[in-house]
C-alpha cells in the first residue's frame, strides 16, 4: 500500500495530526497505526475524563525539556490552538484550565476519529505495533504484521514511557533510535512521590491544603498551593502531581509543606499561644486548628511544647524524597528525543520527511492542560510542515 503520509500513534499527537492533514485541500492519502484496539485511548481519560486539553496561561515557564523556546513557538501563541480541532464550545475555569463545555474527554476522542474516518484516503490500523521501518532513497517502508506500506513522509506520535496501559511502555523508542536518534534520561513525572514517612505513619488517607515547595541543592525550585494526600509511601494529591515534575529528575530533593498557608505565622502563634495559656495538653494545642491528627503529628515532630518551635513546624514540614511511584502511575514521561535533532518544523535534522510529534520529544509541561496542548499543537505543526511539501 502507498501513502503520502503514514502516522505510528494514534493519541493527541497523532490524531491532530491526521484530522489538519485530511481537512486540508490537499487530500493527501493518510495511514494512521496505533497498537491499541481504539484510537485516542489516553485522551479520552484526559482530566479525570472531563478533557482539560488547555490552559490560559499558555507561558514557557510551565514546560520543561530541551528546547523551551521552540515549545513558546509552538504550543504558547493561542492556548485554544489545540481546542480548533473540535466543533463544540469550551470554557475555562478559576485555575484557568480549559475544558470542552460538556466535561467528556471521550466526545472529543470521538470527534477527532469522526473526522478521519469521514475520509475515503484515510486507512486506520488500531491493534497493530510497529516493529520495523526503513528508509529508502525516496520513501519510508513500514511493515506491520501483514502488508508492507511505502510512504513519502514518516510521523512518529509514540508517546512516551508513562501508563503503559494506554500502549506507551517506551518499546516504540526504537523506531527513532533505528533511525539514528538518541534520547535522554527518562523520568516519570506528574506522579505520587515517595518520601520519608517517619513522621507522617499516621496520616494515611487524611487531605490537606497546602503550599508546597520543591526543594533541591538547598533551593526551592517551585511553590504551588493544592490538596496532599499522605499515604503509607508518601504523598499524592493536586499539589504534589503538580510539583513533581520539577524534582524527579534531582536526587536529593525534599518536599516543604506549610500548612495554614492563609495564616502568618504571629497569627498561629497567637492561637496557639492561647490554648496553651489555657491549660490545653500539649498534644491537643492545634485542635480545632488543623485536623487533629496531622496538628499532633507537627507537635511530635517539635518535640517540645515551645509555641514557636511547633508554628516554626507547621509552616515548614520537611519531606526527603526518596522516589516516585514509576512509570505505571505517571501522566507523562519527562525526557524523550534530543531536542537538539530536530528543527523547527519538528522534522528529523537526520532522516528527511521524518517527522515527531506529541510525548516522544523531549518536552513535559506541568498539570494543568500543559501537555495536551503540546501534543495537539505540535501534531497540528507537523501537519503544518507536511503539507507545504505535497
Amino acid at each position: 500500500m502507498k501513502y503520502d503520509v503514514v502516522i505510528i500513534g494514534g493519541g493527541a499527537a497523532g490524531l491532530a495530526c491526521a484530522a489538519i492533514l485530511l481537512k486540508s485541500g490537499k487530500k493527501p492519502a493518510v495511514c494512521l497505526f496505533d497498537a491499541n484496539e481504539r484510537l485516542g485511548k489516553k485522551l479520552a481519560a484526559t482530566g479525570n475524563g472531563q478533557g482539560n486539553i488547555s490552559n490560559t496561561e499558555m507561558t514557557g515557564e510551565h514546560f520543561h525539556g530541551g528546547n523551551v523556546p521552540l515549545v513558546e513557538k509552538v504550543a504558547c501563541a493561542d492556548p485554544y490552538a489545540g481546542a480548533s480541532l473540535f466543533n463544540c464550545l469550551f470554557t475555562a475555569d478559576e485555575r484557568g484550565r480549559i475544558y470542552p463545555s460538556g466535561k467528556q474527554a471521550s466526545a472529543l476522542t470521538d470527534s477527532l476519529i469522526k473526522t478521519i474516518k469521514l475520509n475515503e484516503i484515510a486507512f486506520l490500523g488500531t491493534g497493530i505495533k510497529i516493529k520495523n521501518v526503513q528508509k529508502t532513497e525516496k520513501n519510508f517502508i513500514i511493515d506491520d504484521e501483514f502488508v508492507r506500506h511505502d510512504a513519502k513522509f514518516l510521523v512518529l506520535c509514540t508517546g512516551g514511557k508513562a501508563q503503559k496501559q494506554f500502549g506507551t511502555d517506551g518499546s516504540s523508542y526504537s523506531l527513532a533510535e533505528n533511525f539514528g536518534h538518541t534520547f535522554t534520561p527518562l523520568y516519570p513525572s506528574l506522579v505520587q512521590l515517595k518520601t520519608d514517612t517517619k513522621y507522617i505513619k499516621t496520616l494515611k488517607g487524611i487531605r490537606a491544603d497546602c503550599r508546597v515547595s520543591a526543594r533541591a541543592n538547598g533551593k526551592v525550585i517551585k511553590s504551588v498551593r493544592g490538596d496532599v494526600i499522605f499515604t503509607d509511601y508518601g504523598i499524592s494529591g493536586n499539589a504534589v502531581f503538580y510539583i513533581s515534575s520539577y524534582i524527579t529528575d534531582k536526587p536529593g530533593a525534599e518536599i516543604v509543606l506549610e500548612f495554614l498557608p492563609d495564616f502568618s505565622f504571629e497569627d498561629i502563634e497567637k492561637s496557639v499561644s492561647d490554648n496553651k495559656s489555657a491549660g490545653w495538653e500539649t498534644s491537643e494545642l492545634l485542635s480545632g486548628t488543623l485536623h487533629n491528627q496531622i496538628g499532633r503529628a507537627i507537635i511530635k515532630r517539635a518535640g517540645t511544647d515551645s509555641v514557636r518551635e511547633i508554628v516554626k513546624t507547621l509552616k515548614n514540614f520537611t519531606l526527603p524524597v526518596l522516589g516516585t511511584l514509576g512509570f505505571d502511575y505517571a501522566q507523562v514521561t519527562k525526557g524523550g528525543l534530543t531536542m537538539s535533532e530536530v528543527t523547527d518544523e519538528l522534522e528529523s535534522k537526520i532522516v528527511s520527511n521524518l517527522f515527531f510529534a506529541g510525548e516522544i520529544l523531549d518536552v513535559d509541561g506541568d498539570c494543568g492542560g500543559y501537555n495536551l496542548q503540546w501534543a495537539f499543537t505540535s501534531g497540528i505543526a507537523v501537519a503544518d510542515a507536511i503539507l507545504k511539501r505535497l
